[in-house]
């Protein structure tokens, strides 16, 4: 097939055109050559490409018998999907344990915090009605108060320019952390 493609510019020319340019003995030993080295050619260029037809087929033979060996942009996508939904599961695990891990140490300082709390003002109430009991040592003259949300007897008393041992005293208050808003107390020497 190559000679009939590669022989047909020679043939163009045709028998006359050969024949004006060189002799006649010239003529067939320049067309021999060039037959001979036509010839040359085509058989390279059949070795070639039947050298490339061998490596077409062992490259599809390769592929053939490897299967897929690659991923589809979707394939890939969908990989990566999952893989994100897994880290998330597996992060959304891990937040809830420590969630529950903090809300276990908070509970248990809570009620070592409140327990601490309610010890100490009853140790310091019973030192002190132990030791000094309610006193009649107050300003009998002063004013009546109700206590707001939030105040403490300190408060209270920095505010009216009374002292807190008058407040207690006064209204023979045994814990002086419970008082309760909207209760009335009477503030010696108050203003």
């Amino acid at each position: 097939m190559w000679k009939r493609f590669l022989l047909l510019p020679v043939l163009a020319l045709g028998p006359g055109a050969i024949a004006q340019t060189a002799a006649p003995g010239v003529e067939s030993a320049n067309l021999r050559e060039d037959m001979l080295e036509l010839s040359q050619r085509v058989a390279d260029l059949g070795l070639r490409v039947e050298k490339l037809e061998s490596e077409n087929a062992e490259l599809r033979a390769r592929d053939r018998s490897s299967g897929q060996a690659y991923a589809t942009l979707a394939q890939l996508a969908d990989a990566v999907a999952e893989l994100n939904r897994t880290i998330q599961s597996s992060q959304a695990a891990s937040k809830e344990q420590i969630l529950q891990q903090v809300a276990s140490q908070l509970d248990k300082l809570t009620r070592q915090t409140n327990a601490a709390v309610d010890a100490a003002p009853r140790s310091q109430t019973s030192r002190q009605a132990g030791a000094n009991g309610f006193s009649d040592d107050f300003p009998k003259e002063g004013v009546k108060y109700t206590v707001q949300k939030g105040e403490t007897l300190a408060q209270i008393a920095k505010k009216t320019g009374s002292k807190v041992q008058d407040i207690i005293n006064a209204n023979k208050i045994s814990d002086a952390s419970k008082i309760l808003a909207g209760q009335t107390l009477f503030i010696p020497g108050g203003k």
